[in-house]
């Protein structure tokens, strides 16, 4: 499934060393309905990026910078898999 990354930083806790503690908002990137929020940290976000999708590392650098700017960064148009989706919370059966 295709979807729209969205990442804000969390304001409930504070950065600890280089992890990043973020909102991810995941949004189907057809415009239909179905946002979902997931409390996550950015070193979690990156691992889960680099080994579920096969963005380039260039596109995940630039992601990454993104993720330390104040207003937060998004990826749009990522294909994941319907099992990382369920595996995040995403999907409820």
């Amino acid at each position: 499934m295709r979807v729209n990354l969205i990442t804000n930083p969390s304001v409930r806790s504070q950065s600890s060393g280089e992890a990043i503690p973020l909102s991810l908002i995941i949004r189907p990137a057809c415009g239909l309905p179905g946002d979902y929020e997931l409390p996550i940290d950015s070193r979690a976000l990156l691992q889960l990026l680099r080994q579920q999708t096969d963005l380039s590392a260039d596109v995940l650098q630039r992601f990454e910078k993104n993720l330390r700017a104040a207003a937060g960064a998004r990826l749009l148009g990522v294909e994941l898999s319907e099992r990382v989706l369920t595996d995040i919370g995403y999907f409820i059966d």
